[in-house]
């Protein structure tokens, strides 16, 4: 059986909106969503936060997630790296256990909308398909590369795709995809040793669904990620 290691980072110093991690959305903190479905995974063999914020660990722990460490002060910090801190956790598991993982998955407290479905079956992809990664996706529709632009000289510049005038949305082609903010299944190597949690050419999508992919993190962000949770709630 492989062992499995899903990690969810929660800085304390949130800049954009304040103490998101545990802030209030539809009657919960943020964190408590993404504990939830974490907990509930047939292929996690341990689930940890990794938080340098006292209060973060303490409302993890309310909602039944492991936290072993307090993450040090140079993992917390703005310029901080996400890999950085996954390896830490990792490697502090890892030593409290005295063996080694197979594989990692991230699981961003900042998505609250991602289930067990998309975790479970971004590990599964993850050992079907021997990839370095499985990431999850979702379809861009608006923003389309063929409709971002830069400017030169005050002019408006195709910035990498040719863009047909009057093309409506769904002539956009081909379909194009943004990595979600939500979940990186790896294998244990690509993140311990390679220090990457994307971009090797054995990366592989898991298509999250666009009403699964709100991540906060903007006020607005907010406000729409807590619409939608109230209507699944009504809807369950």
């Amino acid at each position: 059986m492989a062992k499995v290691l899903g990690i969810t980072l929660a800085r304390g110093g949130s800049k954009s909106v304040l103490k998101k991690n545990i802030r209030a959305i539809a009657g919960k903190p943020l964190i408590a969503y993404t504990i939830n479905e974490a907990l509930k995974s047939k292929y996690l063999t341990r689930y940890i936060i990794s938080t340098d914020d006292k209060n973060i660990k303490k409302i993890s722990e309310e909602y039944g997630a492991d936290v072993p460490f307090i993450r040090p002060k140079e993992l917390a910090t703005d310029t901080a790296s996400s890999a950085a801190a996954i390896k830490h956790a990792v490697n502090f598991v890892e030593q409290e256990e005295n063996c080694n993982y197979d594989f990692v998955i991230e699981l961003m407290c900042t998505n609250p909308l991602k289930t067990v479905i998309d975790i479970d079956a971004c590990i599964k992809k993850l050992i079907d398909t021997n990839a370095d990664s499985v990431i999850a996706v979702h379809k861009l529709d608006d923003h389309h590369p063929a409709r971002i632009k830069k400017i030169v000289n005050d002019y408006i510049v195709d910035f990498c795709i040719s863009e047909v005038p009057e093309s409506r949305r769904q002539d956009l082609k081909p379909d194009a995809y943004v990595r979600s903010g939500s979940i990186y299944a790896l294998k244990r190597d690509h993140i311990v040793i390679e220090g990457l949690r994307y971009g090797s050419n054995n990366s592989r999508p898991y298509i999250l669904p666009s009403k699964r992919a709100v991540n906060v993190d903007t006020e607005i962000d907010f406000l729409v990620a807590e619409k939608l949770l109230i209507d699944k709630d009504k809807t369950n």
